[in-house]
């Protein structure tokens, strides 16, 4: 494993040649100063800042959402935000975390959830070689994340050779993200309220060998996938999850991003500066330490059907920030890394439909599993809902 490469593909894998991406970060997406403290707001998908605009009477302007916020208690206006179905977080201080009815729960819980489900793994799973050079060739993903966590997960998956089919509604974007995120995948729109668009679903998760998604406890219900609907269509999958909070507890149902768990957990409060700021990792930390750590579940379970058993795992930002803060002391975080070179970049230029890049070298090798994809990059909903042939 090359450190200095994993430090930069949690920043970004690639290299724009002559086009620029777009700013994946909105304006109001941002650290704000309440009446007793401190508030981040999550405004990048455009119904969470309108759910903003609701909560805040209106304030559109970073200005105006800096005065009306300025003479509030930040747990009101986190409230107020979170009853318009918006995504905030007050800053919480490590101490009172460990107390809060949540960090308790989190604290009792372990960092991966598992389940050996009911009856046996395909046998076409059991008797799949893994040892043919691109050891994930043949295995079906389905990939109903998003962002950055559940995406960081399944580019992994196909970097091991696996074919991975993203899915998102129309209508969905992330902008800024999509040129490290979608490397290798294909990537297709359904509309899970639309009849025919639930039965190429459900096509499609019979035929999955393995499950991601990043659906809060009972979304997917409610959407009428239950966990029963999903083993009637499809038994032996295997299942991979992620949510913000974490599976028990009092905020497991709650939205949340990287940025918002950092603000939650105590990470702002450890990370804060002498005047009391909030601080925050130098990445996205959260999301790519759960994208390695989903990736890596799905394949032990892979390993776990070569026997026939099914497995489950689920895991969450909050609890993996929790083995974060509890490991502080003995970690050094580096403010400075040093410089790429030519030579940190793979020799291909990939053609995406933004324009050329160069992509970083993969940072882990694997004598007998090089990390590669065949794919490049490139938009949402840009190919057909199907498993390739």
């Amino acid at each position: 494993m090359d450190a200095k490469l994993c430090a930069y593909w949690g920043m970004t894998s690639c290299q724009p040649l002559g086009w620029t991406p777009p700013e994946p970060w909105d304006q109001l997406s941002a650290t704000f100063k309440g009446a007793d403290g401190w508030i981040r707001l999550h405004t990048n998908a455009p119904h969470h800042k309108a759910a903003v605009l609701r909560a805040l009477d209106g304030a559109s302007t970073f200005e105006a959402v800096t005065e009306v916020i300025s003479r509030h208690p930040v747990a009101t206006i986190e409230e107020r935000i979170l009853a318009e179905n918006g995504a905030a977080a007050r800053m919480i201080p490590w101490a009172e975390w460990q107390s809060h009815r949540q960090g308790k729960a989190l604290a009792e819980a372990p960092l991966v959830e598992w389940v050996q489900k009911p009856g046996e793994a395909s046998r076409r799973l059991q008797q799949k070689p893994f040892h043919d050079g691109r050891v994930l060739s043949g295995i079906r993903v389905l990939d109903l994340t998003r962002v950055l966590a559940g995406p960081v997960a399944t580019r992994t998956l196909a970097a091991f050779g696996a074919e991975v089919l993203r899915i998102d509604p129309a209508g969905w974007d992330d902008p800024g993200l999509l040129q490290d995120t979608t490397v290798g995948k294909q990537c297709a729109g359904l509309d899970l309220h639309s009849s025919a668009d639930r039965k190429r679903f459900e096509a499609l998760l019979r035929d999955a060998d393995i499950f991601v998604h990043g659906y809060r406890p009972g979304a997917l219900d409610r959407l009428g996938y239950g966990a029963a609907v999903l083993d009637h269509i499809n038994p032996g999958r295997i299942d991979v999850s992620l949510n913000a909070y974490g599976w028990q507890g009092p905020w497991m149902a709650r939205r949340g991003f990287d940025s918002l768990v950092q603000f939650s957990s105590g990470i702002a409060d450890i990370c804060a500066g002498a005047n009391g700021a909030p601080g925050k990792l130098p990445l996205q930390g959260l999301d790519h330490a759960a994208g390695y750590l989903m990736a890596a579940c799905c394949m032990e379970a892979l390993r776990h059907a070569r026997s026939g058993r099914i497995m489950a795992a689920r895991t969450s930002l909050a609890r993996i920030a929790w083995s974060l803060c509890q490991a502080r002391q003995d970690m050094t975080v580096e403010t400075s890394l040093p410089v790429l070179t030519e030579d940190d970049y793979a020799p291909e230029i990939e053609m995406t439909e933004w324009g050329p890049l160069k992509r970083l070298r993969a940072p882990l090798s694997v004598s007998f599993a090089p990390m590669f994809w065949t794919s490049p990059a490139g938009r949402l909903r840009r190919h057909a809902a199907e498993w390739a042939a």
